[in-house]
């Protein structure tokens, strides 16, 4: 079963009982997933955050650049489309923003995902004002056909 069959499998499953951020981990061959979602319904959630791990080596001559500029050519069932920003091969950090951000009045909205190393993964989205500085994480709506689509196509 692939990390998208299995992810979506979970989702179907998952019943969070209470108010308050809900927590599901999912593993797959290669790959173990951490969400966090303020709301979980039967076809989507209210994501807060979205976190891949590789749970094995990722294959010789992989490296963080040609992942971050694949994630970004994959990722495709976000509001927006992802742009790599950054690659910090000395930190082993590398960054994609939304290409456009989604705009409301004064307000801007965007998706960021940070890779760390050729292992971890992290998705969040993030609102600020233009007339503030400074930004907040805030949640994100996905059904979980794209959720899991969203997690497939990090991994790669």
């Amino acid at each position: 079963m692939t990390l998208t069959e299995k992810l979506l499998a979970k989702l179907s499953e998952w019943k969070p009982q209470g108010t308050g951020r809900h927590a599901l981990s999912a593993a797959a061959p290669g790959w173990a997933v951490a969400l966090s979602a303020d709301r979980a319904e039967s076809l989507s959630c209210l994501v807060w955050e979205l976190t891949l791990s590789r749970t094995e080596p990722a294959a010789d001559g992989f490296t963080l650049k040609a992942w971050a500029a694949g994630v970004a050519a994959r990722v495709t069932g976000l509001l927006e489309p992802l742009r790599l920003l950054e690659v910090d091969e000395a930190r082993g950090e590398a960054l994609l923003r939304s290409d456009a951000p989604a705009q409301k009045g004064a307000g801007v909205a965007y998706y960021e995902v940070r890779l760390n190393g050729t292992d971890r993964a992290t998705v969040r989205r993030f609102a600020a004002d233009r007339t503030h500085s400074g930004r907040e994480q805030v949640a994100f709506a996905l059904t979980h056909e794209v959720l899991a689509k969203l997690a497939g196509d990090i991994a790669g």
